[in-house]
């Protein structure tokens, strides 16, 4: 399995704790936001991951040595990825195509999440979703009887779906 992780961002919005420590890295009782993050996927997954791909900026090679610790300590062999101009979600994650091959997980740097299922990898995909109280301010999903995912919609004006997309996505073939 693969994890590609975009946190390229500038984390503006958590300023001025960002200034000096980009926000995947600011600490939450006691570990970085993107430690919890690959351990709780970890956990999920079911198996071993042997690949995570952090796109970054260039927050400087102490970051990077950071990441690629991180990425070991799950046993797992850390690569950094460099993505130079801010082109969106999509660009992150080409930034990183070396690790879209087989199992790939992708998820957003600043997610943190608890759970309590096992990944059903008999499915193409599968994207983690959370009930919320008001849809609006989030890109939700739509899905038919067989939760079966029909559509996506961006902050809606008008209830499509109360299930706000998290920023975790597996993918059965990365290819």
């Amino acid at each position: 399995m693969k994890l590609i992780i975009p946190m390229a961002g500038m984390g503006k919005r958590m300023r001025p704790h960002t200034l000096t420590t980009p926000k995947p890295l600011i600490k939450v009782a006691g570990k970085s936001i993107v430690n919890w993050l690959i351990e709780d996927i970890a956990a999920v997954c079911g198996d071993e991951i042997d690949e995570i791909g952090f796109v970054v900026g260039h927050f400087g090679e102490a970051v990077e040595k950071e990441l690629i610790q991180i990425a070991e300590s799950v046993g797992a062999k850390g690569k950094i990825f460099y993505q130079e101009t801010a082109e969106g979600t999509g660009h992150a994650i080409l930034c990183a195509r070396e690790c879209l091959k087989g199992e790939v997980i992708v998820a957003f740097a600043d997610t943190l999440f608890r759970t309590n299922f096992n990944l059903d990898k008999t499915k193409d995909g599968v994207i983690w979703v959370h009930k919320v109280d008001n849809p609006s301010s989030f890109g939700v999903v739509k899905y038919d009887a067989n939760n079966i995912i029909t559509d996506f919609v961006e902050k809606p004006t008008e209830f499509v779906s109360d299930l706000a997309i998290i920023g975790i996505y597996y993918f059965k073939s990365g290819e």
